[in-house]
């Protein structure tokens, strides 16, 4: 009975409020890849179990009709490198988007970014560990909040003893780092190196002209 009512007493709302987000969402390359990152962290000792993130953005659209949709809501994939869902939060993770191109962000640029009027909405579901009641964790990052060109500064390092420690005064700084101005001029310059790799580099400018052989020769 004890258990029954603290189960239906107990707040999810307040264990929300100790998973954080990052203050900034950043745009680098990782794994060679163009993607956007956030930062999150669990502030307690217990564990939120079955974790699942994912993303909202939110912008005005045009149909090919000509329709004007407000506020249409495209989805954003994030994922770590164990995948995107039953995410294990033993210390801050680092969940990011892959800028590819079915991404929303594929035809922004560095310098088109802060023009762009979107907010990108992230969720965070889970499941209290001790009671089995879910939970929702929600954010926003509009463009002035997404910094292009940065990373996120290490926090998690190792003592002399062999412990692992987490310094939270870095959790939301970033370090500007070199980084492609666009997504579309990375996967360009991929493409232009892989096909010089199979020799197939197209050149508008050379011809090919037949040459007919003879065996007999006139000195």
């Amino acid at each position: 009975m004890c258990g029954a009512i603290l189960a239906k007493i107990s707040r999810p709302k307040k264990r929300a409020k100790t998973v954080t987000f990052s203050k900034n969402a950043v745009i680098s390359k990782r794994g060679g890849k163009l993607c956007l990152l956030i930062r999150v962290a669990n502030l307690r000792k217990s564990l939120l179990i079955s974790s699942h993130i994912y993303g909202k953005l939110l912008r005005t659209t045009v149909t090919p009709e000509g329709e004007t949709v407000i506020l249409d809501q495209i989805n954003v994939n994030f994922v770590v490198d164990a995948g995107n869902a039953n995410l294990f939060f033993i210390s801050p993770l680092t969940v990011y988007h892959v800028i590819d191109h079915s991404s929303p962000f594929f035809h922004m640029a560095a310098e088109t970014l802060p023009q762009q009027d979107f907010e990108l909405v992230v969720f965070l579901d889970g499941t209290v560990e001790s009671t089995s009641a879910t939970c929702q964790v929600r954010t926003s990052y509009i463009p002035e909040e997404v910094l292009w060109g940065y990373r996120f500064a290490p926090i998690v390092s190792k003592t002399k003893e062999g412990k692992y420690r987490v310094d939270f005064h870095n959790f939301s700084k970033t370090v500007e780092v070199e980084t492609p101005h666009c997504a579309m001029c990375l996967y360009n310059e991929k493409d232009a190196r892989a096909r010089m790799k199979r020799g197939a580099y197209d050149n508008p400018s050379f011809t090919v002209s037949e040459v007919n052989e003879t065996d007999d020769t006139k000195m």
